[in-house]
């Protein structure tokens, strides 16, 4: 090349350059950015190594419990009595131990309640449940009442209640390897669940009288004891949710005689509290591929109607488990299947009232199925031997081998694809909780991305493996761009502790989720991102995972160095925005007389084509030289631009002078672009450029984000082409969550925004397309999706 066109060879070769020679200006952050995280994240150690695996002292306590409870459904109270064995697995002799007491939120003085903030607008005057939360509390005695806290011999051990957390002192200290039992007998008023907004509580049904009930957070439970915090007594405030200790469960709930219980583990005593044709119906499920009824909509009605005689008692086991919940009532319909799970037949079950039919018993347990084949393959085997999805007052929530969901149709049994899509989503969505945090047990009163965020992620792909038309906005980039783009003064970093999140939902869910799936799909590719997600689920189930361990492991398995994207998406609140300045072409000049001259004859023209020359043709033949041919010369025949013998031969002796490497280079006739791309967004991601040819033709070439390396502002990039490019576009496949994509064309494009003409008018609650079709003011509905 340097022989071809040596002014030429030194623009091209000089701009590649430029891009890889360090910066020293003080304003660039480059290297800040793509420095190693170490020094923030934990150093490694005996417990937590370097790798993100646990390490070779790593312990964790258990804590088993034996629960006797009784449900009031005349009074909506629960009276309970717990004995806990805790094992002692740390290293340290403990002197006290602490347990969650989370119904005491519901006290009207709880720190959760009395640092909520918030105004009523006056214009707009305040909302129902604005007002009604807070009369709801008011009106009733919530919280714990501990009416006894004794150890194994019955003697009372001294406690101490701080809000939502009791310090159970202990007469000597736990010595590392040794156990404890204890009691604690325990009574409390349970909440309307609706007019508190809980995650748990109970809903009345004015229409037959009845109350459905999910309960959770109901026993005093022990707080987490590790390496990484030591205690983790962190007041539960709301936002923030639980930090758990495994171990084994044995619980048995008495409530009134016709009420069905769905609750963690394995029914025990089926013969007890089951009719025969219901025990009939449940042994057939298990080999049924689809849904079978245990409680059929007509047993549940007849139970509606009926007075309640008598009481109960279901016996529930589980085992290997963080938490218990349960849910009870007598409008329960029952549907179960067994789906094979990577090799294990597991119990899928749905539990719900006649209201939320035909949504749920079309869809409900579908999806417990789903969950569990679709996380189990990118996760591990679900290791327990059912999962539940219940219906009632709680929009969403997850418990070991159960949740609580949403998602109700309208009273004539009609229903939005709004929420078709939201039992989808929120049943897929509880049920993979199971395996974050239920199984890959984090702190979620410290981290909340990491079961949200993760759990959000893995939703997303099982969303779309449901249907591929699913709108899972909560992994797409673009779904995260109107977040991106708001105030940063109004974002905290997903690195944030859980109850001092700002914008809850795009923090701690869809940000990380859609970060996991930007390294998936762009950074890393799904290969490596598949191998290395499996194997940190492998890695930390059953333990108490870090976001370090999560770093650290994600980089371990993959060898690919995330610490630039961790920093910008998981540490910082600055926003993907390139701009594709400039794109300046350059062409090898072949010094082939034939090419050259033509170009040359082309420009020519296409200068000498003036308005001028245009309207001038009209006139030509009446100018002087063309009326009097005694005024032309040799220069008014001279054609400069026709190709003689001697150029030619000047040319070949130019070509006898390259060897066969740069003959093959001039004769490709490439193209070459310096193309000028502005980092004004501050996060730096990879470069994709989409080129369009002149032949209709296109191609994308990709650039790490290592790219911005030595400057992080500006940079420049040299690509050639065999062909010439009419349209440069950067992020083509809207991959990277950039917040402004008109600066993202070359030549720039034109984006149109509509202008709609409205009149301001009061409208009732429209009709669903269901509605409007038994009305006969829809079109009708057709086989398939619809959509494209």
């Amino acid at each position: 090349m340097r022989k071809l066109l040596p002014a030429l060879a030194l623009v091209v070769v000089g701009l590649s350059a430029q891009a890889q020679v360090p910066s020293t200006s003080p304003t660039y952050n480059a290297n800040t950015r793509f420095e190693q995280l170490g020094p923030v994240l934990p150093t490694p150690n005996t417990f937590r190594t370097a790798s993100g695996a646990p390490g070779r002292d790593y312990f964790q306590q258990r804590a088993d419990y034996d629960i006797k409870a009784e449900l009031d459904d005349a009074k909506q109270r629960i009276t309970g009595s717990e004995t806990i064995t805790y094992f002692n697995r740390s290293p340290d002799a403990l002197r006290y131990l602490w347990l969650q007491l989370d119904q005491n939120l519901f006290t009207e003085n709880s720190d959760g309640n009395s640092s909520r903030t918030g105004g009523l607008d006056p214009q707009r005057g305040a909302t129902l449940n604005q007002l009604s939360a807070g009369a709801s509390l008011a009106a009733k005695d919530y919280g714990y009442k501990i009416t006894s806290v004794r150890d194994k011999a019955g003697k009372a051990l001294r406690y101490t209640i701080n809000q939502t957390m009791m310090r159970v002192d202990l007469p000597q200290p736990l010595a590392p390897g040794q156990t404890i039992s204890f009691s604690v007998d325990w009574n409390f008023n349970i909440v309307d669940a609706k007019a508190t907004r809980a995650r748990s509580g109970y809903e009345y049904f004015p229409q037959d009288g009845n109350y459905l009930y999910e309960i959770a957070q109901w026993f005093p439970r022990m707080a987490v004891y590790d390496d990484v915090t030591g205690w983790q007594n962190k007041q539960f405030l709301g936002q923030g949710e639980f930090t758990l200790v495994f171990g084994n469960y044995r619980v048995a709930l008495t409530v009134p005689g016709d009420h069905i219980v769905a609750a963690t583990g394995e029914l025990q005593n089926p013969q007890q509290v089951l009719t025969a044709a219901q025990q009939k119906r449940l042994n057939q499920a298990k080999t049924g591929k689809t849904p079978t009824l245990i409680v059929t909509q007509a047993e549940a009605e007849v139970a509606e109607k009926g007075k309640p005689t008598g009481k109960k008692t279901w016996v529930y086991k589980a085992d290997n488990v963080r938490d218990f919940a349960f849910a009870s009532s007598r409008k329960f319909i029952w549907d179960a299947m067994q789906p094979e799970v990577e090799g294990k037949r597991v119990w899928a079950m749905s539990y719900y009232p006649k209201e939320a039919n035909p949504l749920w018993g079309q869809y409900s347990t579908r999806l417990v199925a789903h969950t569990l084949e679709s996380y189990s393959r990118r996760t591990f085997a679900y290791p327990y031997p059912v999962a539940i999805s219940v219906h009632g007052p709680v929009g969403g929530m997850e418990y070991p081998m159960i949740c609580f969901n949403g998602a109700r149709p309208e009273p004539d049994g009609t229903y939005p694809e709004s929420t078709k899509n939201f039992l989808i989503l929120v049943v897929i969505h509880e049920v993979g909780h199971n395996f974050f945090p239920m199984i890959v047990n984090s702190d979620e009163r410290q981290w909340s991305w990491m079961d949200e965020g993760l759990n959000s992620f893995l939703e997303g792909l099982a969303c779309l493996e449901w249907d591929p038309d699913f709108p899972a906005e909560g992994i797409s980039p673009q779904g995260i761009v109107p977040y991106m783009r708001t105030d940063p003064t109004q974002q905290v970093p997903i690195m944030s502790s859980s109850d001092n999140i700002m914008a809850f939902g795009p923090n701690a869910y869809s940000k990380p989720a859609t970060g996991l799936n930007i390294l998936r799909e762009t950074v890393m590719g799904r290969e490596l991102f598949d191998y290395a997600f499996k194997e940190y689920s492998r890695r930390w189930m059953f333990k108490h995972p870090t976001p370090a361990d999560f770093f650290r492991t994600m980089e371990d398995a993959s060898g690919v160095d995330l610490d630039w994207f961790w920093k910008g998406w998981f540490y910082g609140v600055e926003a993907v925005d390139q701009d594709l300045l400039e794109v300046k072409w350059f062409q090898l000049n072949s010094r082939n007389p034939e090419v050259v001259k033509a170009e040359a004859r082309a420009e020519a023209q296409r200068r000498a084509n003036t308005i001028s020359k245009q309207r001038d043709a009209a006139t030509r033949n009446q100018t002087v030289v063309a009326q009097d041919s005694t005024m032309r010369d040799f220069y008014n025949r001279y054609d400069p631009y026709a190709v003689t013998d001697a150029d030619r031969k000047q040319y070949q002796d130019y070509l006898n002078t390259l060897t066969a490497e740069e003959r093959k280079l001039l004769e490709s006739k490439n193209n070459f672009y310096t193309l000028t791309v502005k980092n004004k967004g501050g996060l730096v991601m990879p470069v994709i450029v989409r080129m369009e040819f002149e032949d209709g033709t296109d191609s994308v070439a990709r650039f790490p984000a290592e790219i911005w390396r030595f400057n992080d502002q500006q940079l420049q990039k040299v690509i050639a082409t065999d062909k010439k490019v009419v349209q440069w576009t950067l992020d083509p496949y809207s991959e990277i969550a950039d917040i402004e994509t008109e600066n993202n064309s070359f030549p720039r494009k034109a984006e149109p925004s509509r202008l709609q003409l409205f009149k301001q008018q009061r409208q009732g609650r429209p009709q669903n397309p269901m509605q409007q079709q038994r009305q006969g003011t829809a079109p009708p509905a057709t086989q398939g999706s619809g959509r494209n």
